[in-house]
């Protein structure tokens, strides 16, 4: 299965975002989401302060890249825009935002990031790409299945969350001193395994069902 195969994720999403991703996300994660929507939407905002948060840690450390400064600043500032969106839903919901344990997603990715820079650095974004683009996708699968509110607003991520994806995937590019694709094709990879097989507690990012 590709990350094309759903005909209502690809009318949503970018056909150069759905290829980038090594799969589609499995029918089993959907119905998982479905039935735990006070976690998904508590993870979903814990996933946008620590994207926020990455934004902000690459400026502080890449001065010297002025296109990623601009990149990044921008993506903070949207991130934390929707940091306080999704809270505002829960609230309303009455779902009280409290920590969670992270999924394996993002760490696994991240084992696989070199150490020294400039590699390091083109690693990062590589693994930036994926998970905005993978986020992306998940948004636009849970779409059909939701209320309008959340349909909505989810509809309203996929947009800036694709644009993400370009970002980091441009600067990847432009950054990278190698044959970049040969890269990404290790981390897509270990996105694939990560995205299918099981978990035990469910993230936004998890795999599948135990």
């Amino acid at each position: 299965m590709t990350a094309r195969q759903d005909a209502g994720t690809d009318a949503l999403v970018p056909v150069e975002l759905l290829d980038f991703l090594p799969c589609a996300t499995p029918v089993a994660w959907v119905e998982w989401a479905l039935d735990n929507e006070e976690l998904l939407l508590i993870d979903h905002a814990q996933c946008e302060k620590k994207a926020a948060s990455t934004a902000m840690s690459l400026m502080y450390r890449y001065v010297d890249q002025h296109e990623l400064l601009v990149r990044m600043s921008q993506l903070a500032r949207e991130e934390i825009l929707h940091f306080e969106q999704v809270v505002k839903i829960m609230r309303e919901r009455g779902i009280v935002y409290r920590h969670l344990s992270a999924s394996r997603y993002a760490d696994g990715l991240r084992q696989l990031v070199r150490t020294e820079d400039p590699e390091r650095l083109v690693d990062i974004l590589i693994v930036g790409a994926l998970i905005e683009a993978r986020s992306c996708e998940r948004f636009a699968c849970l779409i059909p299945h939701l209320d309008s509110e959340l349909a909505r607003f989810y509809r309203s991520l996929v947009k800036s969350e694709g644009r993400h994806f370009e970002d980091y995937l441009m600067l990847a590019r432009q950054l990278s001193v190698s044959d970049i694709d040969v890269r990404i094709e290790e981390f897509r990879a270990r996105e694939k395994e990560l995205v299918t097989q099981k978990d035990v507690a469910f993230r936004f990012h998890s795999g599948v069902p135990a």
